[in-house]
């Protein structure tokens, strides 16, 4: 069964590497979507795929590359939409 999540990760994820990071999570698990900075210092990601990998990218998420500093990862479910690949905006 194929879900779709979307994350706002807060903290000090900007300049370290952590869009970077996920991209590379999720393609290691055959999991679609993409990421991008936000203008106000956070990080957004769409994780499409099987439920057992989007949540281990989702778990990675919580922790990011070493030089972050996650504080927290606001998550909501969402209409699959049939994504194929995962990108870097």
């Amino acid at each position: 069964m194929t879900v779709r999540r979307r994350l706002i990760v807060h903290g000090r994820v900007h300049g370290v590497g952590f869009r970077v990071f996920v991209a590379r999570a999720a393609q290691a698990r055959g999991v679609a979507g993409w990421v991008r900075n936000r203008p106000d210092g956070t990080v957004e990601a769409v994780l499409e795929g099987q439920r057992e990998r989007v949540e281990s990218v989702v778990a990675l998420c919580r922790e990011g590359p070493r030089a972050s500093d996650v504080t927290s990862v606001e998550t909501a479910d969402e209409q699959p939409e049939g994504l194929r690949s995962f990108e870097v905006r």
